[in-house]
């Protein structure tokens, strides 16, 4: 394999180790949204609903962004569960100020995982993954950020 196809298949993984995190910070966001309770209940409802809207429509560009590099997908919740950094959380009672606080983090550890994706894509000479990845990083800061000032760490 040459060296330009090996910096292409680790940026294919590194893209599906960013799909996995959008997906399981997706579904988390969405646990949130469906459980959320307390006296910023509409507040909250909304805001993790937006964001979780955002999240799921970035999956399928970085999905097809893995398969223009020639490689395969993540195909299943298994091949997520495998490939993901963002942690799970399968409480229905988490208190608000937590879940705020959870995302907030997930979204300071996908941004990471974003730049660390961008030096591969420097590596590879892709620069249209290198522009979507500046794009996604941009939404994830704007995420933390509205996270970060509604707990008041703005």
């Amino acid at each position: 394999m040459a060296t330009g196809d090996n910096s292409k298949k680790a940026l294919a993984d590194a893209l599906n180790g960013l799909l996995a995190d959008y997906y399981a910070l997706y579904l988390k966001t969405k646990n949130f949204h469906w459980h959320v309770t307390g006296p910023h209940f509409r507040e909250y409802h909304l805001l993790f609903d937006e964001q979780a809207t955002e999240l799921i429509a970035t999956t399928d560009l970085v999905a097809e962004r893995v398969r223009k590099l020639g490689q395969d997908t993540l195909t299943s919740i298994g091949s997520i569960a495998a490939k993901q950094r963002i942690k799970d959380q399968d409480s229905t009672s988490t208190d608000a100020a937590k879940m705020l606080k959870e995302l907030h983090g997930d979204n300071e550890t996908l941004i990471q995982a974003l730049k660390d994706a961008k030096d591969l894509a420097e590596k590879a000479g892709d620069n249209a993954t290198d522009g979507l990845l500046d794009d996604w990083t941009d939404q994830a800061e704007q995420r933390a950020w509205f996270l970060a000032a509604t707990i008041g760490k703005a």
